[in-house]
């Protein structure tokens, strides 16, 4: 009898994360802080410029992400013609770490690693900020990419990219997960990735990701239609 073949390998699935807005209340944690500084009248009108000047200045030569908030929220209160009060422009990068995860998160996360998938954030941020947010999630993960280790903001690839050269990960049993068009299911379909599309906010989708769920509590379950293990 001639010798039995090897058997296969499976390639492990990945699932790659946004982290704010996706994972962590990012709108919460930053509206907190504007009503704490400017009051709770003017917050939600603040908070939607905010989300103007974060991706500008992300796209100008490399800050951290504690120099964006910081640029941010000082650029926020200059354009408005309002008094940033004292010693606050750190305001927002000093709160970060209480920032709570969506309350469906944690158990969503515990379910895929229940069912064999490895997990990992890419996010832009600072290593020090995803470390304080990954303890609120309360899931480890396996792998963590943040701006700080790639020098720029995505929509850039550098965090995919950094991710499979560290994983080797097989694209046909990876997909990206998050709340953000512009900057990961954009650049997710640009790469040819799964993407899922976390709606959060009832927005229209433009581009189209292969699945679209106002939440992650239905995730486990979406994830492995397309990637069955």
């Amino acid at each position: 009898m001639g010798a039995s073949s090897p058997p296969r390998t499976i390639a492990a699935r990945w699932s790659t994360f946004d982290c704010y807005g996706t994972l962590i209340d990012w709108n919460l944690g930053i509206r907190r802080e504007l009503e704490r500084l400017f009051g709770v009248d003017a917050a939600p009108r603040l908070l939607e410029h905010y989300h103007v000047l974060e991706p500008e200045i992300e796209s100008e030569p490399f800050h951290t992400y504690r120099e964006v908030l910081n640029l941010a929220l000082e650029r926020l209160a200059q354009e408005e013609g309002i008094q940033l009060p004292e010693g606050e422009a750190g305001a927002l990068a000093a709160s970060l770490p209480e920032w709570p995860p969506f309350p469906e998160v944690p158990p969503a996360l515990a379910e895929l690693r229940e069912r064999g998938w490895q997990l990992a954030i890419l996010s832009n941020t600072d290593r020090d900020l995803i470390a304080a947010s990954q303890r609120q999630l309360a899931v480890p993960f396996d792998l963590a990419i943040v701006a700080e280790d790639v020098r720029s903001y995505k929509p850039a690839h550098g965090h995919w990219e950094r991710f499979f050269e560290a994983t080797t990960a097989d694209r046909e049993r990876h997909a990206h997960v998050a709340a953000s068009l512009f900057h990961d299911i954009a650049p997710g379909r640009e790469l040819g990735l799964h993407t899922v599309w976390i709606n959060r906010l009832g927005e229209k989708a433009d581009p189209e990701p292969d699945r679209e769920l106002p939440d992650l509590a239905q995730l486990p379950d979406v994830l492995d239609e397309l990637v069955p293990a």
